[in-house]
């Protein structure tokens, strides 16, 4: 036992001669995660526009058809103060048009959020908030 207790101490006192661990870079602590998305998109009635696309921003990347202006985009809702992925309103009145069928579901992080949603074009709401995310969300029929 008392062997065990002149380990401990032993150890303690290496550790505190060998110093703090060392911190990771300054910019690599301040500097947010890149953003970066997954958007799930069928039956818009464009094979191109189905199926599964990663975006990410800041940097750019992903295989998004359209990633560079897809995130140009999402930073003008940014600018504006606006959450792109903000579900609608429920104390509005819709009209009663139907996009057809397209569906979108969006998630991963944006600006630090956990993003999980999903749009669809069922009515004229539906139809305006997939249109405000373009190019995000690809052109469903209209």
């Amino acid at each position: 036992m008392l062997r065990l207790a002149a380990f401990a101490v032993t150890s303690a006192l290496a550790a505190a001669a060998a110093g703090p661990l060392p911190l990771p870079p300054l910019g690599q602590l301040l500097a947010p995660p890149p953003d970066r998305l997954t958007i799930a998109v069928s039956e818009t009635g464009n094979p191109l526009a189905d199926g599964e696309h990663q975006l990410q921003c800041d940097p750019v990347g992903g295989n998004h058809p359209q990633r560079e202006e897809a995130c140009a985009r999402l930073e003008e809702f940014e600018k504006e103060g606006r959450d792109p992925f903000a579900p609608d309103s429920t104390r509005q009145i819709c009209s009663l048009q139907d996009g057809g069928p397209a569906t979108a579901r969006i998630t991963g992080t944006w600006h630090g959020h956990k993003v999980d949603t999903t749009f669809r074009r069922h009515n004229g709401c539906e139809i305006k908030r997939w249109n405000d995310l373009e190019p995000v969300l690809p052109r469903g029929r209209s």
